[in-house]
């Protein structure tokens, strides 16, 4: 069974984007995170096909947790939803190789069937 994994502090993103991913397709096992140190303890043994990460977080921010990816060497598919509309952001983001895509929240549901059905 394929595995998306959702990083984000806030629980209502969280919740909406699995309700959108389960209507979507009810074969994907949704893991939802609040605490990103959590969701990088557990991606080795969850090995998740894709990862929605937000970069604004406390503790440990996405660009931590896209660090933190690195030295575990884990190649997990990123996308980044942000609320940041900075260009510095966006520059950065590229330089991760897992790094797929970079985009603003909210997502519409059609983006993220296209998402879904490319990573299937």
């Amino acid at each position: 069974m394929k595995t998306v994994m959702l990083v984000d502090d806030s629980m209502i993103a969280n919740f909406i984007m699995k309700k959108v991913i389960s209507n979507l397709d009810e074969s994907l096992q949704v893991c939802d995170y609040i605490d990103s140190q959590k969701a990088l303890g557990t991606l080795s043994e969850i090995n998740p096909t894709l990862i929605f990460l937000d970069l604004n977080m406390p503790n440990l921010d996405g660009w931590q947790f896209l660090e933190g990816m690195m030295e575990r060497n884990m190649s997990n598919k990123v996308y980044i939803l942000t609320s940041s509309t900075s260009e510095l952001d966006r520059q950065r983001s590229s330089a991760y190789t897992n790094v797929v895509s970079f985009l603003n929240k909210p997502l519409a549901q059609e983006k993220v069937a296209a998402i879904l059905k490319a990573a299937s």
